[in-house]
């Protein structure tokens, strides 16, 4: 397979956009959409091409990174007329950054070789500083010749990139992580909650915590940025900026049961995370 002259990257926004802004680093023409055309335009000026449309996109591009919001949004763009199915030459890899379900991968993944297509999940953990500083953690399901075609364009943004094992692993490894983060994120919150109840410092919770391994840094900053955020926007959802956070962990959460099903794996503890875990984020639970 030759060298890709042409990388595209969909997907615009906290870590896509950082992400896409580091391709520009690669020996290879950088090709990007999202629906917000100013966040195109953004890195036009930088020395991207911004595309009209995915399909203008497509037709260029070597390797695609999708990185939307939902799994409706990467529908939308693999499928009809525009989409990258209809418009990729043969042989193009196409990457699934987004955070979507096992059984989505898979068909995908069946639909694009019909295609004469390449698909691969390539999930990422390490949020919007880490797309900048180039520490993201890929976590990567498909064949090893796939995932070693892609490596060049991962590493760009990637600290660590893990293989997890055929389509659909790398996808499923995240839906693990991020059900384990919001887990932890729970407890602390209700330690905290407990703590402070009874006169306790959080201080002398986290000290502790942190002696035996219990609690992490990130379980610690996660409540105390919360807390200091609901503080200015107590009663408003919407004025909350943590509250668009709690919708993306209601819908991560809904992946991890969705394919726990699919799975025939029964989650009794996280489907009790998914009732609350939006209102963990707004300083109720």
């Amino acid at each position: 397979m030759p060298p890709v002259s042409d990388v595209g990257y969909i997907g615009l926004g906290n870590i896509g956009k950082p992400s896409a802004t580091r391709l520009l680093q690669g020996p290879w023409q950088t090709h990007v959409y999202d629906v917000n055309e100013a966040a195109s335009l953004d890195l036009a000026r930088l020395g991207a091409v911004s595309s009209a449309s995915p399909a203008e996109l497509a037709a260029r591009c070597q390797h695609i990174g999708i990185c939307v919001r939902d799994e409706t949004q990467v529908e939308a763009l693999l499928y009809g007329e525009q989409g990258l199915f209809n418009n990729a030459a043969t042989g193009t890899l196409i990457a699934i950054h987004s955070t979507v379900t096992f059984a989505a991968l898979n068909r995908w993944g069946d639909d694009a070789s019909r295609a004469d297509l390449q698909l691969i999940d390539a999930a990422i953990t390490g949020g919007q500083q880490g797309a900048a500083a180039g520490t993201l953690c890929y976590m990567v399901g498909g064949s090893i010749e796939n995932l070693n075609r892609a490596r060049p364009v991962f590493t760009t943004s990637a600290e660590n990139i893990v293989h997890a094992g055929a389509l659909g692993a790398g996808m499923l490894l995240k839906l693990c992580n991020n059900l384990m983060t919001y887990a932890e994120f729970m407890a602390m919150s209700e330690a905290c909650k407990l703590a402070e109840a009874g006169g306790l410092s959080i201080q002398a919770l986290r000290e502790v915590g942190q002696s035996n391994g219990v609690v992490n840094e990130s379980m610690y900053r996660f409540v105390e940025n919360r807390n200091a955020a609901t503080a200015h926007a107590p009663d408003s959802r919407m004025e909350n900026p943590f509250s668009a956070f709690g919708m993306l962990a209601e819908k991560d959460l809904d992946c991890a049961l969705k394919s726990a099903q699919d799975l025939e794996v029964d989650l009794p503890s996280t489907r009790r995370l998914r009732q609350v875990v939006h209102d963990l984020f707004m300083n109720k639970a």
